[in-house]
């Protein structure tokens, strides 16, 4: 009974902030717009609307029918990536605002609040467009190439396919997951690696549309490792059923692949903060090594979170790949990633472990990505020469898809 207590206070707490914050930005932007009283009266109207779906999407999973509370929480997603903006933007506005206010005229300040306002609510509807756009068509192909030393002739070229954070639950459903399967399928890697953030939600009310995850084709297998979100999910039941749709989930374990002759580690640990759910599954680089020979050309490392690299590095292993951030997945919130992983997106460097951060192939919370494109990840691996400078090579394959080929 406490818990229920605490986590109603939290909510009352939250629904107060966020109506505090609608009614700062009605103040705010709606009585320095250059329209009416009836359009002032209809932004109010819109505002207010905005909340109501907001707290109805709070409430979603109280209604009975899956079908109904996945369209009401939608809307309050949809709303809440459209706000989010509206109020940041509406923030900066009067950052910006103050010292020109100090130095110009009444009439130029006038105009500046009304053109500022304006402004404020365009940007805040284009990015709303746009990342809704960005979010809801398939991922763009990534292609990568990580250059490590003295690596044998018979690994040059080898290839994985990286997905991650897809976030199957709400809004993104069976036909979202199947057109990632296919586009992964297309690009024939010799592994496939599913880096954490699958789900939200339990076995029971997504394992239909986590089904598509069974026809991923590659040479060696596909390959998954649980992130926080299969943790807040049913962790258990999760990994039986990945498990049952034939992808191997590596906790802190690795195996062995034979690759031309040359061997190549692939080891997986458990998410970073799975301690915290379950004591006996703490999340363990060097432990993942353990058995594994000593002879390997390259060893790879699947770890949900970017903070997994220092233990790796000391571990001794050459790749690790992260997902865990979307890369901030909409303006402004990339900038303030790195407060909490050491790194946000792309090829990056810890003493001689090269890290890799997915993006993100599917998207958490409000359908919308602004300045974080999703994406679908090939890395090859290639011979970095003596003197070469660590750095990493990347493209786009391919086009995306569009959001009509590809909506659920």
């Amino acid at each position: 009974m406490t818990t229920l207590v605490s986590a109603r206070r939290r909510q009352l707490v939250l629904i107060a902030i966020l109506g505090l914050l609608h009614a700062y930005v009605g103040w705010r932007i709606l009585p320095d717009l250059p329209i009416g009283l009836d359009e002032r009266l209809a932004g109010v109207a819109l505002l207010t609307a905005g909340f109501t779906a907001m707290m109805l999407g709070l409430e979603a999973r109280r209604i009975r029918s899956r079908a109904w509370s996945d369209r009401i929480a939608s809307v309050g997603l949809f709303a809440t990536g459209w706000f989010s903006s509206l109020c940041v933007l509406a923030l900066l506005r009067d950052v910006l605002l103050l010292p020109f206010e100090l130095v110009i005229a009444t009439p130029d300040a006038r105009l500046l609040r009304a053109a500022s306002a304006s402004t404020v609510v365009a940007l805040a509807a284009v990015a709303t467009a746009v990342g809704f756009f960005n979010a809801r068509r398939r991922a763009r192909i990534v292609e990568v190439e990580v250059p490590l030393a003295e690596l044998p002739p018979a690994l040059h070229g080898f290839s994985i396919a990286q997905v991650s954070d897809v976030h199957v639950g709400r809004t993104i459903k069976r036909n979202y997951v199947a057109a990632i399967v296919a586009a992964v399928n297309e690009l024939g890697a010799d592994l496939v690696a599913v880096t954490g953030d699958v789900v939200d939600g339990s076995v029971d009310e997504l394992a239909s549309h986590t089904a598509p995850l069974a026809q991923l084709k590659a040479r060696y297998g596909a390959f998954l490792v649980t992130g926080n979100h299969e943790y807040y999910s049913g962790e258990p039941a999760w990994r039986a059923e990945f498990a049952r749709l034939g992808l191997r989930v590596l906790m802190n374990e690795h195996v062995v692949i034979e690759h031309h002759g040359a061997r190549v580690i692939v080891a997986g640990v458990t998410d970073f903060s799975a301690h915290r759910f379950d004591a006996t599954q703490k999340s363990d680089p060097q432990g993942a090594l353990r058995g594994a020979p000593s002879d390997a050309a390259a060893r790879i490392l699947l770890a949900h979170q970017p903070r997994s690299a220092p233990a790796a590095a000391r571990a001794g292993f050459d790749l690790q790949l992260s997902g865990h951030t979307h890369g901030g997945q909409f303006w402004p919130w990339m900038f303030f990633v790195r407060f909490q992983q050491p790194f946000t997106a792309g090829l990056h460097r810890l003493e001689r472990l090269w890290v890799y951060i997915s993006r993100g192939t599917g998207y958490w919370g409000p359908p919308k990505r602004f300045g974080a494109p999703s994406e679908i990840t090939l890395l090859r691996l290639v011979p970095r020469a003596a003197g070469q400078p660590a750095r990493a090579r990347g493209r786009l394959l391919g086009r995306p898809a569009t959001a009509a080929e590809h909506a659920v």
